[in-house]
């Protein structure tokens, strides 16, 4: 089912314009953030800033870029490939647009792909960030699967995830979402360091911040 007007993943839902615009407003967006979701929007750009961290001549491997609100982490001439992945042309173009603006369009590449399964080699990344994407994806577990297959021994994967676990204050906000075909399944805060754990990640954190899971790891 989807709700007319919303849209779906694979175009351009107007969900996407109202969390990039909200990511990109610090002080309004961070206070809705708290009230709709509960979650401090600082914690966002914290985990972005991973990608400011990475070294010249470092691939990176944005999925689902979205708007491209995961580009804020990175630098002006940082020297580094940024493969900015999304099911849809559209997500893309709006990433490219928001590289021009932030000075880095040359670092970016922008790519086609399904997360379930990536058009990339076993390794080929130093780090991997899927911010706000387990929860929409028809398949989590694949998804992570596919995430640290591209992932060099040594690198970093980081991302967010609205859970399932997280109380029922936010299961209304679950069930619309999906009612609107714009979330998947979803997962639990267990689910997330179950599998990355059983694809050979270590060092994993999860931090809750009111709906969203934070999380992070090391491959082996």
């Amino acid at each position: 089912m989807r709700v007319p007007g919303l849209g779906s993943w694979s175009e351009d839902p107007l969900w996407a314009s109202f969390y990039d615009w909200s990511v990109e407003h610090p002080q309004l967006g961070g206070m809705l953030w708290r009230l709709g979701i509960g979650s401090d929007l600082r914690r966002l750009y914290r985990a972005a800033a991973e990608i400011g961290r990475q070294p010249s001549g470092a691939r990176i491997l944005d999925v689902p870029c979205g708007g491209g609100v995961a580009l804020r982490g990175l630098r002006r001439d940082q020297g580094v490939e940024y493969v900015a992945a999304d099911i849809a042309q559209a997500m893309l173009d709006r990433t490219m647009h928001a590289a021009g603006e932030r000075g880095v369009a040359d670092q970016v590449r922008p790519r086609l792909a399904d997360v379930e399964e990536l058009p990339f080699d076993d390794g080929s990344f130093d780090l991997v960030v899927s911010f706000t994407g387990l929860h929409c994806f028809p398949d989590p577990a694949r998804a992570m699967v596919e995430m640290v297959r591209v992932l060099r021994p040594g690198g970093v994967i980081t991302g967010s995830a609205l859970l399932n676990d997280t109380g029922a204050r936010y299961q209304p906000l679950r069930v619309a979402g999906r009612a609107a075909g714009l979330l998947g399944p979803g997962c639990t805060g267990d689910d997330v360091t179950r599998w990355m754990s059983a694809g050979g990640v270590g060092e994993v954190s999860l931090e809750i911040s009111g709906a969203i899971g934070y999380f992070r790891g090391v491959r082996r």
